[in-house]
């Protein structure tokens, strides 16, 4: 990979220096945790959409619908 930003070079080796090790392992490293956080984020939506999905299923009887919240000329009952 050839990066050409200056800026990510910068960076790169100011990560370095602050872990003490080289530019290719403080991106890698950086680039490892990032996905990590991704994933861990994408899995932790998914299991909410779980839960929340298990709870309305639980309550399907008791939905309302728009003729129980609204009258014939559509005004809150």
């Amino acid at each position: 990979m050839n990066i050409k930003d200056p800026r990510v070079h910068e960076l790169a080796h100011q990560l370095a220096q602050i872990r003490g090790t080289s530019a290719t392992k403080a991106v890698r490293s950086a680039l490892e945790e990032a996905l990590g956080r991704e994933e861990l984020g994408r899995d932790g939506r998914s299991a909410a959409l779980n839960r929340l999905q298990a709870r309305a299923a639980e309550t399907k009887d008791q939905w309302l619908s728009d003729d129980d919240l609204y009258d014939e000329s559509g005004l809150p009952r």
